[in-house]
């Protein structure tokens, strides 16, 4: 990764058309269509190649006035492994950091995705269990493991 060509942009409009990589963090389009719209969709580009996207939602509502949630982290595969999602996480981190009081991220509970998220900074908060099996109409597995629960991390500020 040359840090001089990678860009990170706001995505505005059509987000629709990031489905292909948004599907690799979600599998479920439905689901996607949930927090699509409402989220903030970025895109980090490396020399004009779309390499990682995430989306960030607003989940005051929900959490507490300043909590944010990142959705669908996902690295296309041929760029996975370079630091593009660690990228793009200490992006979200710094933009949010003035306006947020912390961030959360939701995952299946696969030791390689949570070690991810904890050398970001992340830490284990909480879970929802039977998340995947209750709301998704296919069994999910990531490195072999069938996704059950959803567990949250969460970075105070």
């Amino acid at each position: 990764m040359n840090q001089q060509d990678v860009e990170i942009r706001l995505i505005r409009e059509n987000k629709k058309a990031f489905l292909p990589l948004l599907l690799l963090a979600d599998e479920q389009e439905d689901m996607i269509d949930l927090y699509l719209e409402r989220g903030e969709l970025y895109a980090l580009y490396d020399g004009g190649s779309l390499c990682t996207i995430c989306v960030v939602t607003d989940e005051s509502e929900s959490e507490g006035e300043g909590v944010y949630e990142v959705k669908s982290l996902a690295t296309d595969p041929r760029c996975q492994r370079k630091g593009y999602g660690r990228r793009m996480l200490a992006h979200v981190r710094e933009l949010y950091r003035p306006r947020a009081r912390a961030l959360l991220v939701g995952t299946g509970e696969t030791p390689r995705i949570l070690g991810f998220y904890e050398s970001c900074g992340f830490r284990v908060a909480h879970r929802i269990p039977n998340f995947f099996t209750d709301n998704y109409d296919h069994l999910m597995f990531e490195d072999g493991v069938q996704l059950i629960d959803m567990v949250y991390l969460r970075i105070d500020f």
